[in-house]
C-alpha cells in the first residue's frame, strides 16, 4: 500500500525502503500486541496447550501454556508486508513463500501434538524434513529463474570463489534445513529463541539492504544484486512480529511460538543469507541456533559412538539447568552471546 502510494501519488517519502521499513515493524508490532491476546482467550479455551516432554527438565509447569503463537506474529508480519512492500519484485515473493510454507508445515506438526496431547507426535522427521525440502527447492528455483546469481562468497574475501550453477539449489535446500532445525532446537525456554532471531533479523536485514544497494555495496566491496534490498522490509516485518511476540514470551512465558514459528523463522533466515550471500556468515550471526544444534550431534555421537554423553542433555540449555543455572540467567547470557556475534558478524564487512 506505501509503494503503491509513493507511485500513484509521487509520494518520495514512501519510495525509500528504511521508510517502509520502519513502517513494516511498527505494523506488525501492534497487530501482534492487538492479536495476540484474543488468540489466547481462544486457546485457553480450547486448551491449545503445549505437550511438554517428560525428559525436559523442570518444566512440568509449562504443560498448560497455549501454543502455535507463532501463527500471530506471522500473521501481523504478512499484514505489515502487504502494507508496506513492492508486490511485484521476485525476491519478496520468495520471502512470502518461505514464510508461509515453512510455517505451514509447522502448524502442521503443532497441530498434531496439541491435539495427541503428545510432544512426540505430529509429523514424522522424514515428513517434516521431505515438506521443507520441496518448499526450498520451489524457492531456491524461483530467485533462480528471475536471475539471481549462484556465485559463492565467503567472508573477508570480496570475489565469488566459483559459480555453484544449479547445484546453488542442493546448497541452499541444505541451508534451509539446517538453519530451520537449529532454530527449533534453541526454541527451548522462554523468550531463547526469540530474541537472537529478532538479532539475527536486523543483521540479515542490513545485509541485504546493502547488498541491493549500488553505492553501499560498491564501498564494501561485496556483490549488488539489484532488487534484494526490498526484502530487508521482510525482515523489519518478522522482526515487528517478533518484538511483539517476546511481550506474551518473555519469562514467565504466557505462549509459546510452536515449530509454527521456529520454522519460519528458521526459513526467512536462511533465505536472507542466501539474498546476501552471506551463507558462511550465518553461521556467527545465528551462533546460538549454530552451538545449540552442535550440542545435539555431539551428544548423539557421543552416545552411539562411546555409550557415555558429553553433556547432562542436549540441547545444551537443559545441560544449564541440570548444573543449577535459572531459567532467566541461561536466557539472558545467551542473549548477550547473540548480540556479540552478530557485532563481529557485521564488523566483519570491513575486512575484505
Amino acid at each position: 500500500m506505501l509503494y503503491t502510494l509513493s507511485q500513484l501519488f509521487d509520494i518520495n517519502l514512501f519510495s525509500y525502503i528504511s521508510v517502509r521499513a520502519g513502517f513494516a515493524f511498527l505494523i506488525a508490532f501492534v497487530m501482534t500486541l492487538f492479536i495476540m491476546p484474543k488468540y489466547l482467550a481462544w486457546a485457553i479455551s480450547k486448551k491449545a496447550n503445549q505437550p511438554i516432554s517428560k525428559y525436559i527438565p523442570s518444566h512440568e509447569g509449562k504443560r498448560h501454556t497455549p501454543t502455535m503463537g507463532g501463527a500471530i506474529f506471522l500473521l501481523a508480519t504478512l499484514i505489515a508486508v502487504f502494507a508496506t512492500m513492492d508486490l511485484s519484485n521476485p525476491y519478496v515473493w520468495g520471502g512470502i513463500i518461505t514464510l508461509l510454507g515453512f510455517g505451514l508445515v509447522g502448524l502442521k506438526d503443532d497441530l498434531g501434538k496439541v491435539l495427541s496431547g503428545d510432544n512426540l507426535e505430529g509429523l514424522t522427521p522424514r515428513m517434516k524434513m521431505g515438506l521443507l525440502a520441496i518448499i526450498a527447492i520451489l524457492v531456491t528455483t524461483l530467485i533462480i529463474y528471475s536471475g539471481f546469481s549462484t556465485e559463492f562468497y565467503i567472508p573477508f574475501y570480496k570475489k565469488p570463489l566459483f559459480d555453484m550453477g544449479y547445484g546453488a539449489v542442493i546448497f541452499w535446500v541444505l541451508v534451509f534445513l539446517a538453519a530451520t532445525n537449529a532454530v527449533n532446537l534453541t526454541d527451548g525456554l522462554d523468550g531463547l529463541a526469540t530474541v537472537p532471531s529478532i538479532i539475527a533479523l536486523f543483521s540479515l536485514g542490513i545485509i541485504v539492504y546493502v547488498t541491493g544497494h549500488a553505492i553501499f555495496s560498491s564501498y564494501l566491496l561485496i556483490p549488488n544484486i539489484k532488487g534484494v534490498g526490498e526484502v530487508m522490509i521482510l525482515a523489519a516485518s518478522l522482526g515487528g512480529g517478533l518484538m511483539g511476540f517476546l511481550w506474551y514470551n518473555s519469562y514467565p512465558a504466557e505462549v509459546f511460538m510452536g515449530d509454527t514459528g521456529s520454522l519460519a523463522i528458521g526459513g526467512l533466515l536462511a533465505y536472507l543469507a542466501i539474498l546476501g550471500k552471506s551463507e558462511v556468515l550465518l553461521i556467527l550471526i545465528g551462533l546460538i541456533f549454530v552451538i545449540e544444534t552442535v550440542s545435539v550431534i555431539l551428544q548423539v555421537g557421543s552416545f552411539k559412538l562411546r555409550q557415555k554423553r558429553i553433556f547432562r542433555m542436549a540441547p545444551i540449555h537443559h545441560h544449564f539447568e541440570l548444573k543449577g543455572w535459572a531459567e532467566n540467567k541461561i536466557i539472558v547470557r545467551f542473549w548477550m552471546i547473540s548480540f556479540i556475534a552478530n557485532i563481529l558478524a557485521l564488523i566483519s564487512f570491513k575486512f575484505r
